[in-house]
């Protein structure tokens, strides 16, 4: 089976503090931290005895606060990337963390999902970040939360980084009629694709690839239908991918993210994202300039 797992475990703190994220208050004690870490071991451990299933997997680690900070999320990333039988493997993260382990990657199958927070980290530090990626060839997407106090660093930073580096803003969607059309005007500059994200997706009955082919897993093996739908479809390490897997149109009246509507069929996002769709990388980019790694943004 070709097969996409999710994998979320008992993480729930961050080294950052957004206004908009509801998980950035919390500190997880040291039993959680212990706790999260035995999960992500015995997940990786699962993820290397499928080759004998013939199963091919793409795993994208997205936990509810910053992986990377973690020793062990970097040590899956590692060990995942190496393995035949694993597509990809990529992870949500604010970059902030030491990137030397990044060497050791390899980069055919790893990618990152980075996500820029103008207030938590500034301009430079994270360009450098971005140009550690860029020069080991690592595959990676920056994002930002379109909230209107970031207008100017989305704008400073898109034009900053390398053309062919996808940049991608999330829509605020807490507030109705939140965006003038000025501001859908100026959104759609920095992100061709944002009107793909600005709006729900009608999903009530229709067919999705959530519990078919792709599987949303928590710490302690359990599967969730999907993130929205929090149906739990059975166990990982007690049913496996054969014994969880079957068709479920999507029981929510609408879909409104992006991992989430990503899978829902006869939408447009393969053609958009092609093989990159789950690290966010769109394949059409804004141009052809590229870093001269010798003087690159944000350099002192």
């Amino acid at each position: 089976m070709n097969a996409t797992v999710y994998f979320r475990g008992s993480l729930s703190s961050c080294n950052y503090d957004c206004p908009y994220c509801p998980f950035s208050k919390n500190i997880d004690s040291r039993e959680t931290l212990a706790k999260d870490r035995l999960q992500v071991q015995t997940f990786v451990n699962w993820v290397r005895n499928q080759a004998k299933n013939g199963h091919r997997l793409s795993v994208f680690f997205n936990p509810y606060g910053e992986g990377l900070t973690h020793r062990w999320y970097r040590e899956a990333m590692i060990e995942l990337s190496h393995m035949p039988h694993v597509r990809k493997v990529a992870i949500q993260t604010n970059l902030f963390a030491n990137l030397d382990w990044t060497a050791e990657l390899n980069p055919a199958t790893a990618a990152f999902w980075a996500t820029y927070h103008p207030g938590q980290t500034q301009e430079a530090r994270f360009l450098r970040q971005c140009r550690e990626l860029y020069g080991r060839k690592i595959p990676f997407s920056v994002g930002c939360v379109g909230v209107k106090s970031a207008f100017g660093p989305i704008s400073s930073i898109r034009e900053a980084l390398p053309e062919e580096v996808y940049l991608w803003v999330n829509a605020f969607k807490d507030q109705a009629d939140y965006y003038s059309d000025e501001d859908l005007a100026f959104l759609t500059r920095m992100d061709p694709h944002f009107a793909l994200n600005a709006q729900n997706y009608d999903s009530l009955g229709r067919s999705c690839r959530a519990g078919q082919q792709v599987f949303y897993v928590q710490g302690d093996g359990r599967v969730k239908h999907c993130y929205k739908d929090r149906q739990v479809i059975g166990n990982l390490y007690r049913d496996g991918l054969e014994g969880i897997a079957q068709e479920r149109p999507c029981r929510m009246k609408q879909c409104d993210c992006y991992i989430g509507y990503i899978h829902m069929e006869g939408q447009p996002f393969e053609s958009v994202y092609g093989v990159r769709v789950l690290e966010r990388i769109a394949l059409l980019q804004r141009g052809s300039r590229s870093w001269d790694c010798a003087h690159w943004p944000g350099q002192e």
